[in-house]
């Protein structure tokens, strides 16, 4: 893969409702589009409680169900990289009763990691991108290094001796610094956990000196000033660390661009009209103030897809993914 390959990032492309390149084989329409919902829809997590994107699920949950008039109920169903809550909902009925909640490092990442049980690319129907997280580049503060800039200077003087944390192989934050790390052309050692709070328990502790978990997961070590965030991986600074630069800037690597994209997905199969109504609950949603405000308050942003946008998005997201994880020969933990 070129090195300008890995540098580039297209800009986040809405998931929406018109989902034929990537439904295929559709399964029986079971629900009338007119009379959905008529009962509570069940929202599949696949990942534990408590994590960034369950606290995304439950703070738009009450707002949805206000949305549609039915309960909306959260359903976590970790396991195998994320794969366990997708394949339930790829095996679900295709009524809009059962929907997923997943993230890029699920539906873009780990089917280049691992053998999964079903057909990425046509089990789910996108409804919607819903949010994004960008990730922190965080050092121990034991760490000489007051820039990204420095750090690299600091890795290649040091080749292969700094260590950084990953929430295991695979993960996103893994290839966040994987990306950085072959874009930048240096080499840190890679030092995996279980789990991305073991991997942040890691930094705090000073076993290892270099982690980029997302922001919701840094934000308050930050602000404590338990770790030293050297730059943030989106296409601009935080709104809650306006003065942390992004590494596209911190490093000089134009177009430099990974998040987590919270995604909303169907079963294939699901009647168009539901997921219609479903995305419009979504933009709704992330509309009213308190939830944007909520959702910013974690130190992520929304996201307004659009239902053209989706098919290319995800095309890319794939491709780009395949390469890097093919280019470093990564395989899941």
């Amino acid at each position: 893969m070129q090195g300008h390959g890995l540098r580039r990032r297209t800009a986040l492309m809405g998931i929406g409702g018109a989902a034929a390149t990537l439904a295929g084989t559709a399964k029986a329409q079971t629900t009338p589009a007119g009379a959905w919902p008529d009962r509570p829809i069940t929202l599949v997590v696949p990942w534990a409680a408590g994590g960034s994107t369950d606290t995304v699920v439950r703070v738009m949950a009450p707002r949805l169900a206000q949305e549609l008039g039915q309960p909306v109920l959260v359903d976590n169903r970790g396991g195998a990289s994320g794969t366990v809550g997708h394949l339930s909902v790829a095996r679900a009925r295709p009524d809009g009763y059962t929907l997923l909640v997943g993230t890029n490092s699920t539906f873009a990442m780990a089917p280049h990691l691992m053998d999964i049980p079903y057909d990425n690319e046509r089990a789910f129907a996108p409804i919607g991108l819903v949010a994004f997280n960008a990730l922190l580049l965080s050092v121990h503060p034991s760490v000489p290094a007051r820039s990204l800039g420095e750090l690299i200077a600091l890795a290649r003087a040091q080749p292969g001796k700094i260590t950084y944390a990953s929430a295991g192989a695979g993960s996103s934050f893994h290839l966040a610094m994987e990306m950085l790390l072959y874009a930048a052309k240096v080499d840190m050692l890679h030092v995996p956990y279980r789990g991305g709070a073991p991997a942040m328990q890691a930094l705090l502790a000073g076993e290892v000196q270099v982690c980029t978990p997302d922001i919701v997961t840094a934000l308050p070590f930050v602000r404590q000033n338990a770790v030293r965030a050297l730059a943030s991986t989106g296409d601009k600074r935080s709104p809650q660390l306006p003065d942390i630069p992004t590494v596209a800037e911190a490093a000089n690597l134009p177009g430099f661009r990974t998040t987590t994209d919270f995604a909303m997905f169907a079963p294939a199969g699901t009647p168009p009209e539901v997921i219609r109504r479903m995305h419009q609950a979504n933009l709704a949603t992330i509309r009213t103030p308190e939830i944007r405000s909520r959702i910013a308050e974690l130190g992520m942003e929304t996201v307004e897809g659009t239902p053209e946008g989706f098919a290319e998005y995800f095309r890319r997201e794939n491709a780009m993914w395949a390469a890097i994880i093919k280019e470093k020969g990564i395989k899941a933990g």
